[in-house]
C-alpha cells in the first residue's frame, strides 16, 4: 500500500502542518513496509529536497501558476492524477482549511474512504483503523477502512514533527490543470508573526478583560512567550478583537502546546474548539468559573493583578529585566 502525502504550502513557502503529516506519513509507510511519496503544487520558494529529512523519498510537483490560489475543485483534480501516477493507495492530508476542503472532495471522487480528524497512527494488526475525536473532542471513534483506496487527514499538532536526515527526489508532474470556476477578485491578509492555525503558545482573552483598551497586556505576554493571540467570540462579537481570532466551536479550533485563557470563563461553544491543547492554564477571579475543571492548572485572581506579574517573571527568566 504505497503512501502519498499533501504537501500543503502558501506563497511559496510549506506550512508547518505539512511537516507534520510528512513525518505522520513516512512512519505510516514504515508501518505498512513501504515508502512514502508526496506531491505539491504551485510555485515553491523553498528547496523540496530538503523535506527528505522528514522521511519522504520522492517529492512529485506540478509547478503551474495556476494553483499559486487555491481552489479545492481545480487541487482535487490534480491531486487525483497524482494518485493515479504514483498507483498510492493511502493519501494523507492535514486536518487544516485546505486539507478539510479537498479530502472529502477528492474521498468521493476516487470512491475512497475518508478518516478525517485522525489522532494517532493506524492500527494495522487487524485490518486497517484510525482513531479520532468526536462529539467536540469529548470522545473518540475507531474507524475501520475497507476500501481500496483510503484517505486520512491528521489533526493539527497530534504527531510529533521527526527529522532525520536525507533529501528527497524532486520530479516534475505533468497534470492537467483545470480553469477554476471561482475567480479571486480580492485578497485580504491577517499580519502577524504566528499565525494562530500554527502557533504551538496562544494566549486568549475574554470579557474579563472589560475592554479592548486592556489588551496591550495579553499582546506583551503572548510576544514575550513567542505565541500568537486569540480570543472569545463574546470579545469578537463585540469588535474588541478581529473575528480571525476567535477561538471556538464557531471560530478555529486549535491545538497549541499551551493555551493561556484570561478572563475566559469556559463556556462549552469556547472549550470546543481548544480542548486539544496539550496544556491549559486558566487565570480567572471566578473560582466557580467552568474552564477551571477543564485547566491542567489554574490561578484563582484578578488577571489585571496576575497578568502583569507573569509578564515581570518572564522577563526576569529571560534577562530582560
Amino acid at each position: 500500500m504505497s503512501v502519498l502525502i499533501f504537501i500543503d504550502q502558501a506563497e511559496g513557502h510549506v506550512k508547518k502542518a505539512s511537516l507534520e503529516v510528512l513525518s505522520y506519513g513516512a512512519k505510516v509507510a514504515e508501518l505498512l513496509n513501504t515508502s512514502a511519496e508526496a506531491v505539491v503544487l504551485g510555485t515553491v520558494t523553498e528547496d523540496l529536497s530538503a523535506l527528505g529529512k522528514y522521511g519522504v523519498r520522492k517529492i512529485h510537483h506540478v509547478a503551474n501558476d495556476a494553483l499559486n490560489h487555491f481552489d479545492a475543485q481545480v487541487f482535487t483534480n490534480v491531486i487525483a492524477q497524482a494518485v493515479e501516477a504514483t498507483a498510492a493507495k493511502l493519501i494523507i492530508f492535514s486536518n487544516n482549511i485546505d486539507g478539510k476542503a479537498i479530502a472529502p472532495r477528492l474521498s468521493a471522487k476516487l470512491k475512497a474512504g475518508l478518516v478525517a480528524g485522525a489522532i494517532s497512527l493506524p492500527e494495522t494488526g487487524n485490518g486497517f483503523t484510525v482513531k479520532k475525536n468526536v462529539f467536540s473532542g469529548k470522545a473518540f471513534a475507531t474507524i475501520s477502512l475497507n476500501s481500496d483506496i483510503k484517505i486520512i487527514s491528521l489533526n493539527t499538532n497530534s504527531y510529533p514533527v521527526t527529522a532525520t536526515e536525507g533529501t528527497a527526489e524532486v520530479v516534475a508532474l505533468n497534470a492537467t490543470v483545470n480553469a477554476p470556476k471561482v475567480r479571486v477578485t480580492a485578497t485580504n491578509k491577517v499580519t502577524g508573526d504566528i499565525p494562530l492555525s500554527e502557533a504551538e503558545i496562544v494566549v486568549s482573552g475574554g470579557r474579563g478583560l472589560k475592554g479592548p483598551e486592556n489588551w496591550g497586556m495579553v499582546e506583551e505576554l503572548a510576544k514575550l512567550l513567542g505565541a500568537a493571540t486569540a480570543c472569545s467570540r463574546a470579545v469578537a462579537d463585540v469588535h474588541w478583537r478581529p473575528h480571525h481570532e476567535h477561538v471556538g466551536q464557531t471560530g478555529l479550533a486549535i491545538a497549541p502546546n499551551l493555551y493561556i485563557a484570561i478572563g475566559i470563563s469556559g463556556a462549552i461553544q469556547h472549550l470546543a474548539g481548544v480542548n486539544r491543547s496539550k496544556v491549559i492554564v486558566v487565570i480567572n477571579k471566578d473560582p466557580e468559573a467552568p474552564f477551571f475543571k477543564a485547566a491542567d492548572y489554574g490561578i484563582v485572581g484578578d488577571a489585571f493583578e496576575v497578568v502583569p506579574r507573569l509578564i515581570e517573571d518572564v522577563k526576569k527568566l529571560k534577562g530582560l529585566s
